[in-house]
């Protein structure tokens, strides 16, 4: 059995302005004070030292989170590119306020998710892209790795992508966006078989 304990990032001032970050790696993606401390509060709750390796996304608000969690933990630091947030391309960049105004119909009514077809308007990736990016990754780890315990810091809705591929729930909005520095544990078997032990739960 692989465990797969996944992180979402510290906060970022992108995610408290209404700011589609996607694949966006300057400000506002960088952790913001709140998602620092956030970080070091994780690093004091979840002691990561019983796991064999981290592996985190490209993007620097992840790599930061992963830093901060390794902090006197030493575990040695993998990158992949296929644990970068999901892009919405034409709108990464862009504030949720301006997106809506124009293209309120791909937006979930009261908040700021969209639907899976927003990729129609917007060029980004399709949920299910995002997916398969995520379930290559999980199968080559897993056998990469097998039995090991592996952190992997990544986005919101990349954590989003490897519930829905354990779970293969009918709904693709069944699961709602982890909170910032939240963890996920994913187990799977040698088979692949996958199953969802805890979704974004915060240790604190």
């Amino acid at each position: 059995m692989t465990n797969f304990y996944i992180l979402r990032h510290g906060e970022t001032r992108g995610n408290i302005m209404g700011f589609k970050q996607g694949q966006i790696d300057g400000e506002p993606s960088q952790l913001d004070e709140k998602g620092i401390e956030q970080a070091r509060t994780l690093h004091d709750h979840f002691d990561i030292s019983f796991a064999d390796r981290i592996m985190v996304s490209p993007l620097t608000r992840a790599q930061d989170t992963a830093d901060l969690l390794n902090e006197g933990r030493h575990l040695p630091i993998e990158v992949d590119d296929r644990l970068l947030e999901i892009s919405y391309g034409d709108w990464d960049g862009q504030y949720d306020m301006d997106l809506k105004a124009k293209y309120g119909k791909y937006f979930i009514p009261g908040s700021n998710a969209i639907y899976p077809d927003y990729y129609e308007v917007a060029n980004g990736e399709k949920f299910t892209d995002v997916e398969n990016r995520v379930a290559q990754f999980t199968d080559e780890i897993r056998q990469k790795y097998a039995n090991q315990n592996i952190i992997i810091v990544t986005h919101g809705f990349t954590v989003r992508s490897f519930a829905q591929n354990a779970v293969k729930a009918a709904d693709p909005l069944a699961f709602k966006e982890p909170l910032n520095c939240s963890v996920t544990k994913i187990e799977v078997a040698e088979n692949g078989q996958q199953g969802l032990y805890y979704y974004g739960r915060v240790f604190a």
